[in-house]
């Protein structure tokens, strides 16, 4: 029994040595260098998304409407600075506060948040169309960003009356 005695400390030991790299691990992944992604304020990369896309058919024939959100999940903010589409040849970004609309150089997506352009508030205008849209057509959108990289997608061309579920 006496042999046992002395194994016991330096099971102790390991232990304590096995527990004291855990803990080290542990922290080291809890602390970040300001580079990573994960939607702290610490800094980080943009990681951008789009959904609910649409333009509104047109009631004119040289001018729409076009609504999305884009979301971003990353910890650095970016912004919107511009869109393209083979539909128009000029596409604006505007700000409405309340019943004031007013053109702008670029929208901000804040880190870990989202850009929502919607009817009666911030939007895409769409202007000097090659044709009138028609619902259910499909039509492709570029997004153009500060620091991400351009998004390519296709919006459906829903009717006037539409809004989207929330």
């Amino acid at each position: 029994m006496t042999a046992a005695a002395p194994g016991i400390p330096g099971v102790r030991k390991a232990a304590a040595v096995v527990l004291a790299l855990g803990l080290c691990a542990t922290l080291a992944a809890c602390s970040g260098d300001g580079d990573d992604d994960g939607g702290g304020k610490g800094g980080g990369d943009p990681k951008l998304s789009v959904t609910s896309a649409y333009v509104s058919q047109p009631p004119m024939t040289d001018m729409a409407a076009g609504y999305l959100t884009v979301r971003n999940a990353g910890g650095g903010a970016d912004e919107l600075t511009s869109v393209t589409t083979p539909l128009a040849s000029e596409v604006t970004l505007h700000t409405t506060k309340g019943t004031r609309m007013k053109q702008v150089s670029s929208l901000d997506v804040p880190a870990d948040n989202r850009l929502e352009l919607s009817s009666g508030g911030d939007h895409l205008m769409l202007t000097n169309l090659s044709h009138r849209p028609k619902v259910g057509e499909k039509v492709s959108f570029t997004l153009h960003f500060a620091t991400s990289a351009p998004i390519e997608i296709k919006v459906p061309v829903e009717p006037t009356t539409y809004r989207p579920k929330d």
